[in-house]
């Protein structure tokens, strides 16, 4: 579940509060060294303080093992699970100061965890009578994106492209720089050949105008609709009549989302799933 990137970003998180910003390495935390006996064992328990979708809990356990592999993480609740004020979702047990060490980082990742998850489900919820899938976007807190995209999943979203490396994507910018649809294709086309690449194609597009000359030009996976109306993507989806998958994207909300989905679209792609997400009330709480 943790890949060699993910570890990373933990370790980054865990010295953010070991080591200090001239590099040096002081000698700890001051505050359990001032207060807890050496080898004082303990317990704690993740307290849930809000209602939402619980998102995190292996990730905690990992970081807990980062700390110490001497913590003993009992979970009671996994990823995805709907929680209420007052569950318990994990019991971690062990040295005290390697449990108060792990603590704030565990909660940080977690409480911003389940917050997206809990965003994204909102969403799904609203378009669950059509097939229309939630989608992410790269609209992520630098250095955090697997999480966040992580998180997405388990609240019922889907992830879009990882990076500028998963998916040729031609957006605006690429599109007027290029000199417009049909030249930002083609030259896609000649460069997959070129490279031997054989990535999926994403085409955004602004107008029916902009719709009709991409089918013209064919050559791609998925038609973009930036900015449309739900009104305007009717047509728009009627006009490409299945010969490319359709995304609606652009300013879509909780309010909005509903009749987006209805007008037939495959996907809609939210960045508000992660760029706005709040975070969940959770805490650990010693007992």
């Amino acid at each position: 579940m943790i890949n060699e990137v993910a570890s990373r970003i933990i370790d980054e998180a865990l010295n953010e509060d070991a080591v200090d910003f001239t590099g040096k390495i002081p000698p700890g935390d001051h505050s359990s060294l001032a207060c807890i006996p050496q080898h004082k064992e303990g317990q704690a328990h993740l307290l849930c303080k809000a209602e939402g979708v619980l998102a995190g809990v292996a990730l905690a356990e990992v970081i807990c093992q980062k700390v110490d592999s001497g913590i003993v993480f009992e979970k009671l609740m996994e990823d995805g699970a709907l929680i209420k004020k007052g569950d318990i979702a994990f019991v971690v047990r062990g040295e005290v100061k390697s449990i108060l060490r792990a603590e704030r980082v565990l909660l940080n990742f977690m409480q911003r965890m389940s917050g997206i998850a809990t965003n994204t489900s909102h969403y799904v919820q609203r378009v669950s009578h059509t097939s229309a899938k939630i989608l992410d976007t790269r609209k992520t807190t630098p250095g955090l994106r697997y999480f966040e995209k992580w998180a997405v999943r388990i609240g019922g979203g889907h992830n879009h492209r990882y990076g500028l490396y998963d998916m040729i994507m031609l957006k605006d910018n690429h599109i007027d720089f290029c000199g417009g649809i049909t030249k930002a294709i083609q030259a896609v086309v000649k460069y997959q050949e070129e490279h031997q690449l054989h990535l999926p194609v994403e085409v955004e597009t602004r107008t029916l105008r902009d719709v009709e000359e991409v089918l013209q030009t064919g050559n791609v996976t998925r038609i973009m609709f930036d900015n449309f109306s739900p009104e305007l993507m009717v047509q728009a989806v009627k006009l490409v009549n299945r010969a490319f998958e359709t995304e609606a994207s652009g300013g879509i909300n909780l309010d909005t989302v509903a009749r987006y989905a209805e007008t037939g679209v495959d996907y809609i792609s939210v960045g508000a799933l992660t760029h706005s997400s709040g975070s969940l009330d959770l805490s650990l709480k010693a007992f």
